[in-house]
């Protein structure tokens, strides 16, 4: 087959097919080429990873009927890797032994960690005791119902027109009817009876 004597409409059909035949094999050696670590490191211990990106998730821990705590989040993700759950703009309940909210919390940003069993929740932090006691911090840490929460970082405490205090840091007993503040605090009491 001579070059010379194909007709035109030929031509234009080899010249289609051999540029169709090198875009495909530019195509496929660039995807090797982007991707050749990508197969690497699933097969080093990332085949059993699992991901989910949740809108509107709850997560809540229930044992025998009793419910320990639950969390909303807007959104948030679970990774498998490392059995952590994050959660942006959170609310949730702390119960007590009958079942009832014993404390409420607020928060922009937290995390379940499934492993160590532990919530924390950080940024804009807001945390409401059953006797409406109410703490402000950056920090709130839950470790399980028998360990003290932590709420650390520019902790502000009120208690209606009563109680204005600050500290580094508070601890809530695990029942959630005292707490103890630490660190660089300033306590102010009022008498709010009548005379």
């Amino acid at each position: 087959m001579n070059w010379k004597n194909l007709s035109k409409k030929k031509k234009a059909y080899l010249f289609a097919f051999i540029a169709i035949v090198g875009l495909l094999m530019w195509a496929f050696i660039s995807a090797g080429v982007i991707t050749h670590n990508f197969n690497r490191s699933q097969l080093s211990g990332q085949k059993d990873k699992q991901e989910a990106l949740i809108n509107g998730i709850i997560l809540t821990e229930t044992k025998n009927e009793k419910k320990y705590w639950e969390i909303y989040g807007d959104t948030g993700n679970y990774d498998s890797t490392n059995g952590v759950a994050m959660l942006d703009n959170c609310i949730g309940n702390f119960y007590d032994e009958n079942n009832e909210v014993s404390m409420s919390f607020e928060s922009s940003k937290g995390t379940y960690n499934e492993r160590k069993k532990q919530i924390i929740m950080y940024n804009d932090t807001t945390i409401v005791i059953k006797d409406g006691t109410v703490l402000e911090a950056d920090r709130l840490t839950w470790s399980g119902s028998d360990e003290p929460v932590i709420a650390k970082g520019n902790v502000k405490i009120t208690r209606g027109k009563e109680l204005y205090a600050t500290a580094d840091e508070v601890e809530i007993s695990p029942g959630y009817d005292d707490f103890k503040i630490i660190g660089n605090a300033v306590s102010k009491l009022y008498d709010t009876k009548e005379k």
